[in-house]
């Protein structure tokens, strides 16, 4: 790169999904790789996620997607149900892959992160790092970007911003971006034993609230919540009592697994996400990507996903010794107009959720039952999302060779 010899140098700022898939994806195309987390430890904080077939896709050109396919629990039927356990729409994993070519595989996110965080070699992830970006560098000269670290100042070839909705490093390189606001909507998170009895994968339609329940490995299940309500609102008590009053009476399984967590199991999240888009993922050396660049309402499922396909994409745009800055603009061009029609989708249906009229609600019901809405719904909600294809399937047995052998270098520290 800018006609060096040497092996460029990528900083990586935040260690969450996307940051370490970009961060994997960049090593297996040559790159020396540090990861700098501000936490103490890769723990991730949240529950599970479900990945889609595109981020699976995603997930297979840095060899990951077969080890998270394993781990699918999701063989029969599925839908969208109300509140008294009524089915609105049905569908199942066989129509899904029929439709999108693969599965929706729900896992904890701390095991994406293990499986992630394992292609890189020892060294490359270094927790307790705060990192602030100083300089973001200039692309079409020799200024390398700057991350000033509690050990000293980083030099990097190329700095990603992968440091989520409070991103330090979006406002640094767009100070004039009016950033996130509020979607409107609250949720909560659980992971729990798998309830006593039967059950189908669900979501579940309320008036102002929706709850999910997803089947992970390990005889546990995720599930998920959401209600309209103010910004910045709490439980007077806590959030599993709060759980309780809002669904308590809905159909099983649902007050079976809120029973089943203790109080301090239950994650509960504002929803903000960024309606006016960015005008690029890059400026000079920087890079953003994930909840950094656009956060996005989880109504569609797709935040996870989203930030998984932009570090696959940045890598592919950016080979070890070629045109950064023509790699940078190619990777806002694939991912910014994407990003902004998920995230545009996501919040109309973050709209029809905090829905709380009940004769609105009712029109809403009967529209999902009707045959043109009500079979297939769910999946057909995901037509131009799910089926998305990385621009290439594997990293050449060469590359990934090349990777391995040159092992971890490191940043260079100035004290």
């Amino acid at each position: 790169m800018d006609n060096r010899t040497a092996t460029p140098h990528a900083v990586v700022i935040g260690s969450g999904i996307g940051g370490l898939t970009a961060a994997v994806a960049l090593h297996a195309r040559g790159w020396h790789v540090t990861v700098l987390e501000r936490a103490a430890s890769l723990q991730p904080v949240g529950a599970g996620i479900g990945l889609a077939p595109n981020s699976l896709r995603a997930l297979d050109v840095i060899g990951v997607g077969d080890e998270i396919r394993a781990l699918a629990t999701w063989q029969g039927d599925g839908g969208m149900r109300t509140p008294s356990g009524r089915w609105l729409a049905r569908t199942s994993a066989k129509a899904a892959v029929e439709r999108f070519g693969d599965l929706l595989v729900p896992v904890h996110r701390a095991t994406l992160i293990d499986a992630l965080a394992s292609r890189l070699p020892d060294g490359v992830v270094r927790t307790g790092s705060p990192a602030t970006l100083t300089d973001p560098g200039a692309a079409t000269e020799g200024r390398r970007a700057q991350v000033t670290t509690p050990d000293g100042d980083i030099e990097a070839d190329l700095v990603i911003g992968a440091d989520g909705i409070n991103s330090a490093v979006r406002p640094a390189l767009f100070p004039g971006h009016p950033g996130p606001s509020y979607a409107g909507l609250t949720t909560w998170r659980v992971v729990a034993p798998t309830p006593d009895g039967p059950f189908d994968p669900h979501e579940t339609w309320g008036r102002g609230a929706l709850w999910g329940t997803q089947p992970l490995t390990g005889g546990r299940v995720y599930a998920y919540a959401a209600a309209a309500a103010p910004a910045g609102a709490a439980a007077p008590d806590d959030e599993r009592a709060e759980l309780l009053r809002r669904f308590g009476t809905w159909h099983d399984p649902i007050p079976a697994i809120i029973d089943s967590v203790a109080p301090d199991q239950v994650l509960r999240h504002d929803v903000r996400h960024l309606t006016t888009p960015l005008p690029a993922f890059h400026r000079g050396r920087t890079a953003l990507l994930g909840d950094a660049a656009h956060p996005m309402a989880p109504t569609l499922g797709q935040g996870g996903n989203q930030a998984i396909e932009d570090g696959v994409v940045l890598a592919h745009h950016l080979p070890p010794h070629g045109d950064l800055a023509a790699g940078l603009a190619a990777y806002s061009a694939a991912r910014v107009p994407r990003t902004t029609g998920i995230v545009r989708a996501s919040a109309r249906v973050a709209r029809l959720l905090t829905l709380t009229s009940a004769p609105v609600v009712a029109l809403r019901e009967a529209l999902m039952t009707l045959s043109r809405f009500g079979p297939g719904l769910a999946l057909r909600t995901f037509d131009g999302i799910a089926d998305w294809r990385p621009p290439q399937h594997t990293y050449s047995d060469q590359a990934q060779a090349q990777a391995q052998a040159q092992g971890h270098e490191g940043g260079r520290v100035r004290r």
